[in-house]
């Protein structure tokens, strides 16, 4: 599809400088447009490719223009990042949805579909499955007997839903994810490790979104709880009966022990390590790699591992980084110290 610069700046009531007729056909990253393209640049440390991109149009940032005229043509917009999310949300809506069920989806007669739900080929509905309205089903997923589905939510090829799984409105789960896989339970006998019976669910709430290839264990008894507008990077680990709040980001290769409660709108980078059985706050951000072994209160930031206040590691580690030289320097005050004892 075409469009025009003056077609996409009404879409984002965005102000033209330059050729309203120019026209663009797909989108570019800044620094490899291309002619016939669309990008964006929200930040200062882009401002030069305003002179020197091959795309034929850029949304930009008001407080990053000084000029009446362009070598491009310009839309000029408060926020261009939120702009060209805005043009990104209206260009995925007019691709369309799926709909219908493909032949080879198998369907448990107690099953309830909504109205408007697509589902994909060689999918496995099990017994008393509820599926909302407009939901999207891809092929090759399979859903637990006694699953609730809600309303538009997405799941992705490859996606494995265990029984008596809940799941919020509007969630999306990416391919090759486990919903309710058992949890990490074993009890020592004489004989070895006898696993101990994981009998409970896992429950989304709305707005989620889960990674490809994660695992949410199920509650050992009661649930694993992900609260709405939590966001999930893929290959993340969350064991059985963590409660997870509102709002939170996750970023790829994290884990979560068993029964860890963490709070509303939290920051989790990527490989961090959390210990079971403790409480995260709220607002805590904790930077990537890092291990968390003990409780924290509302808005720490956190580094390291075990995970200490981030600029507290940081000047710690000014003196780490110099560690053996500190060494020499104290060894040489000993000796010199020992020299003038034996004098």
């Amino acid at each position: 599809m075409e469009f025009t610069a003056s077609q996409i700046a009404g879409f984002i009531n965005g102000k033209i400088i330059g050729d309203g007729n120019a026209t663009i056909s797909g989108v570019s990253p800044i620094e490899s447009g291309e002619e016939g393209h669309l990008s964006f640049i929200a930040q200062e440390r882009f401002a030069d490719y305003i002179e020197t991109t091959k795309c034929s149009v850029l949304i930009v940032s008001e407080k990053l223009l000084s000029q009446n005229t362009y070598p491009v043509t310009v839309i000029a917009v408060e926020d261009a990042y939120l702009s060209f999310q805005v043009l990104m949300n209206l260009y995925k809506e007019m691709q369309g949805r799926k709909s219908g069920i493909e032949q080879g989806a198998v369907f448990h007669e107690t099953s309830q579909v909504g109205e408007n739900v697509y589902v994909g080929a060689f999918t496995c509905v099990s017994e008393k499955v509820k599926i909302g309205d407009e939901s999207q089903i891809y092929p090759h997923v399979y859903i637990g007997k006694n699953v609730k589905i809600g309303k538009n939510c997405i799941i992705y090829s490859g996606v494995r839903i265990y029984d008596y799984c809940v799941i919020g409105d509007d969630c999306v789960i990416h391919s090759n994810t486990v919903i309710g896989s058992d949890g990490f339970g074993f009890q020592v006998t004489n004989d070895g490790y006898q696993k101990i019976p994981q009998l409970g669910n896992v429950v989304l709430g709305d707005h989620v979104e889960i990674g490809s290839n994660c695992s949410i264990d199920r509650g050992t008894i009661g649930s694993t709880v992900i609260g709405k507008g939590t966001k999930i990077d893929n290959l993340i680990q969350i064991a059985h009966n963590v409660k997870i709040g509102e709002n939170n980001v996750i970023a790829a290769q994290a884990g979560i022990a068993g029964s860890t409660v963490i709070g509303d709108w939290n920051q989790i980078g990527g490989q961090v390590g959390i210990v079971g059985h403790i409480t995260i706050g709220n607002q805590v951000r904790v930077q990537a790699q890092s291990g968390v072994n003990s409780n924290t209160k509302d808005g720490e930031i956190l580094y390291g591992s075990p995970a200490i206040n981030a600029g507290e590691y940081r000047r710690n580690y000014v003196h780490f980084r110099n560690f053996t030289e500190i060494v020499k320097r104290i060894n040489n005050i000993e000796n010199s110290s020992k020299d003038k004892t034996s004098e």
